[in-house]
């Protein structure tokens, strides 16, 4: 074994510099702390590379003194506490001594400072003090970092992109700007301003300069307090929401951390208000003792333990809870008629086409090429409201026209019609069973990759019992038989499949098929979310989704892919581009399969909605030709099934004989 030594100071400072430097980011985040600690009113941050080849922090703040600026890089060296007991009342956002020796250690470090004086400039590369000598400074601190890793290039291997870097960035000086409105703080990147605030203490203000005014517009103001903790700060309405836990932002004495108990409490303050998978955008202040919150837990402070834990989480709860109580919560109808209007002539038209409408074919995916279902629909609103009321594609799904387009409804109002010319020529028309491929014409015989996709789906029908359709059930569930006994099926989950597998195949074609728009949709973002998209936009590009830079937070849309829901586009590019934000390790395959799964889910039949004999006839015979017909996308079975006899034994027509039970016994 070999002997026990101390280590030097450069390599000590160098692996905690493991722990508490892990990207440009974490570099930024320590210096602007330091910032804040230093009693600074502006703050201006410049970074260039995504802070891989420098990281300016200028500040107006207290300065450190000349005969003090070395021990200042000197580990375990601070001002924020004197003995063991000031590391239970931390007021300061650091304490530790460790940032600056483990920054200077890794990176080469220039920083100029004065408290009011003459200054004092010092450079140290590597963890070793090359100069130190006078300098003219006005009172704070500049602090430039430049070439962070350069001796430790195997921390390189494991930065992201730049793009991926620089949101870290952003996304860490805004919690820090969102924890101190009243500091100005401006973060430039490559000579353009990512962000500024005002510093003016209004928190609604920074989280406009954050997300945009049309956000902080929808942001609710929370107050609450007992006598440990006090919490203010702002909640967004319920019909303001994102795919992610990421834009809740938790500040506890100013000092943004992550806590779980936290977030859900915020999350149970909504209650039923959210939407499955949804997120409200939030900005709390946790004001407490110091006493009562340990943060000397993690080496970055953002995990720390809090006292009377589950007594907070009250009082964030009921606090939400009692603010919304408050509010009118009827979205603005002026929004949603904007988005798409209701032509009530168009309406009753399509109802009385899906009532009369008999020539009801099977849908194949190879047949819904020439069908598409956002050509003919009933337009309900947009995809929130679709996903709460009870939508149906009635004209798409339920009443394909013929190939030659001259078919009219037949409508019989007596038996005697029944013998009818039209009605005889539909019969003979009909009388040939169809398969879901219609027979070649002559000269145009399948190929042998079409007669293997007709094999394998004459195949999968087989699979699947012959239904004879009996009822609905409480406008939920379908009733039919066959041989082999009773099937009760989901229709909501039965559309699903359906309406999965074609999506799934108009998303994998990718077709040049674009609808263009009148008016373009325009996308605000916040600065770091920015980033990541412009990360993802060959993977969006990919489905269709072609995004253009419009103005430093913002995108533009032009067209969209055919296949979208006609008065829902915006809404469904937004979750499209939400999934990208909160899965950014996204493939283009699982991007596609979340994309059919979120389109077929939005356009299937909801709970309660009452459907006619052939409404529900054809739903029947469009779930054969799935080649899955048995589980909706997410796993739920369509249709379960009681045989004869589990219908003999529930009804105790078929029981045991008591010289069996006697036998047994």
């Amino acid at each position: 074994m070999a002997a026990i030594h101390e280590l030097p100071a450069v390599l000590a400072n160098q692996i905690s510099a493991g722990e508490v430097i892990e990207r440009p980011a974490s570099v930024v985040k320590e210096l602007v702390e330091n910032a804040i600690d230093a009693g600074s009113h502006e703050i201006d941050i410049i970074v260039d590379e995504a802070g891989l080849k420098s990281i300016e922090v200028i500040d107006d703040g207290s300065g450190i003194d000349a005969d003090q600026l070395e021990l200042a890089f000197h580990r375990h060296a601070t001002s924020k506490i004197v003995d063991r007991k000031d590391l239970f009342k931390v007021h300061s956002l650091g304490f530790r001594g460790e940032a600056l020796p483990s920054i200077a250690s890794i990176a080469d470090v220039e920083m100029v400072t004065s408290t009011g004086g003459e200054g004092q400039a010092i450079h140290i590369s590597g963890g070793k003090v090359i100069s130190q000598k006078p300098a003219e400074a006005r009172r704070g601190t500049d602090i430039i970092v430049k070439d962070l890793f350069y001796n430790v290039p195997a921390r390189l291997k494991y930065m992201k992109s730049l793009n991926t870097e620089l949101s870290k960035i952003v996304d860490i000086v805004n919690r820090l700007a969102l924890g101190h409105p009243q500091i100005q703080i401006s973060l430039t990147h490559n000579n353009r301003e990512l962000l500024r605030t005002a510093g003016r203490g209004d928190l609604r203000q920074v989280i406009g300069s954050i997300y945009g005014m049309n956000k902080a517009e929808k942001m609710l103001l929370i107050e609450n307090a007992d006598a440990d903790f006090k919490i203010s700060g702002y909640v967004s309405l319920p019909e303001l929401t994102r795919a992610s836990r990421n834009y809740m932002t938790i500040l506890l004495n100013g000092r943004y951390i992550k806590n779980y108990q936290l977030t859900k409490a915020i999350v149970e303050g909504y209650g039923s208000k959210l939407m499955v998978g949804r997120y409200p955008v939030a900005v709390l202040n946790l004001e407490m003792d110091p006493l009562l919150v340990d943060v000397n837990v993690h080496p970055t402070k953002q995990e720390v333990r809090i006292s009377k834990e589950p007594q907070l989480v009250d009082i964030i709860t009921a606090a939400i809870r009692a603010k919304l109580s408050e509010q009118n919560l009827i979205p603005d109808g002026l929004t949603n008629l904007r988005r798409g209007h209701v032509d009530p002539n168009r309406v009753a038209q399509d109802l009385e086409a899906v009532s009369t409408t008999h020539d009801v074919q099977t849908m194949s995916p190879a047949t819904t090429q020439s069908v598409r279902p956002h050509e003919e629909q009933l337009r309900v609103g947009d995809d929130e409201a679709a996903s709460d009321e009870e939508t149906i594609d009635n004209k798409a799904l339920f009443a394909q026209k013929p190939s030659d387009g001259t078919s009219h409804p037949i409508v019989i109002h007596s038996t005697a019609e029944l013998n009818s010319p039209e009605v005889s020529a539909f019969e003979q028309k009909y009388q040939q069973p169809q398969t879901p491929f219609n027979e070649p014409v002559a000269g145009n015989r399948p190929t042998t990759k079409q007669k293997s996709e007709e094999t394998e789906l004459l195949n999968q029908q087989d699979r699947f019992p012959n239904l004879i359709y009996i009822g609905q059930f409480h406008g939920t569930y379908l009733l039919a038989q066959s041989d082999e006994g009773l099937y009760i099926l989901d229709q909501h989950a039965a559309q699903e499949r359906v309406n999965y597998e074609y999506y799934r195949q108009a998303i994998g074609e990718v077709s040049d098929d674009q609808q263009r728009l009148l008016v373009p949709i325009v996308l605000d973002y916040s600065t770091s979310d920015m980033l990541k998209i412009t990360d993802k936009l060959d993977t969006l590009a990919s489905v269709g989704l072609h995004l253009e830079q419009f103005g430093p937070n913002s995108f533009i849309l032009r067209q969209h892919p055919t296949w979208f829901k006609a008065c829902q586009e915006a809404d469904t590019v937004k979750e499209m581009v939400d999934w990208v934000l909160r899965d950014g390790h996204l493939t283009v395959a699982q991007f596609r399969e979340k994309t059919a799964i979120m389109m077929s889910c939005k356009r299937a039949i909801k709970a309660n909605h009452h459907l006619d004999d052939q409404q529900a006839k054809a739903l029947i015979e469009h779930l054969k030709t799935a080649e899955n017909p048995f589980n909706c996308p997410h796993g739920r079975p369509v249709l379960i099934h009681f045989t004869d006899t589990d219908m003999e034994k529930m009804f105790k027509r078929i029981q045991e004989s008591h010289h069996s039970l006697r036998s047994e016994a």
